[in-house]
């Protein structure tokens, strides 16, 4: 089965594609695909690439803004420097990593985040799924406040429990939330994207993403909490007091 894969992969088209047009990586193509269609990145602007290893959407984000646009590339693995960006290693939902992204905005708001971000899978498709879609939620938690008005944010989810939760918590953000499936995507993959466009920081509500979408999720699973105050129910059951030897008397 291993060398059946490894087969396919070599024969892949949009891997090659990738390696003769100079990209690290085939998902290149799916940004380019986005941005074919919903137009997201502009020449100028300030682009955020969340989940960058190895590389393939910073190249593709740096060629779209151009000379005067600016691209930051974030991941949990070290990544090789790509011209034109800044590349940070570590953890985007850890303080210190934080940190160093709002340190690259010298006051300035990113014009678009896209992430192609997923955790590690364990196999356990329940909680793959589920760490997916928390990863996602406080991605979004945290880079919406830097994100500037009237901007766009694509990132990879995978189909499955909690998207269409994700999805209701996320749109108050933005005018505009679609989901797109690029034609780069493996046939066999249940990955999709989400593109949001327009974003409305004015509209946004107090609670966190990722409480309105663990709210929703606990709803729909059965919840977690038990309902306080219960009204109380009528029982025939007595407890009756067993007697003792002391009790009875002798005749």
């Amino acid at each position: 089965m291993a060398e059946h894969w490894v087969e396919n992969h070599k024969r892949d088209s949009w891997r090659r594609q990738a390696k003769a047009s100079g990209y690290r990586a085939r998902s290149a193509f799916k940004l380019k695909q986005i941005q074919e269609r919903f137009h997201l990145v502009r020449e100028g602007d300030f682009v955020l690439d969340v989940g960058c290893h190895p590389g393939g959407w910073t190249q593709v984000a740096v060629e779209l803004v151009g000379g005067e646009g600016r691209v930051v590339g974030v991941d949990l693995q070290s990544c090789a420097s790509v011209d034109g960006a800044v590349m940070l290693t570590g953890d985007i939902t850890e303080s210190t990593t934080q940190e160093r992204i709002t340190a690259e905005l010298d006051g300035q708001l990113f014009n678009t985040i896209v992430s192609d971000i997923s955790p590690d899978i364990t196999g356990k498709w329940d909680v793959d799924q589920s760490v997916a879609m928390t990863l996602v939620a406080d991605v979004f938690d945290f880079a919406l406040p830097l994100l500037a008005k009237g901007g766009a944010f694509t990132t990879k989810l995978f189909q499955g429990v909690g998207v269409e939760e994700l999805i209701a918590a996320v749109r108050p953000h933005f005018s505009t939330v679609r989901r797109f499936s690029p034609d780069a995507s493996r046939n066999s993959s249940s990955e999709v994207y989400l593109v949001c466009k327009h974003h409305t920081p004015w509209k946004a509500p107090k609670e966190s993403v990722r409480a309105r979408y663990e709210r929703a999720v606990n709803k729909i699973l059965g919840g977690d909490e038990i309902e306080p105050d219960p009204e109380p129910v009528a029982s025939s059951f007595r407890v009756r007091k067993k007697k003792n030897t002391s009790d009875f008397e002798e005749h």
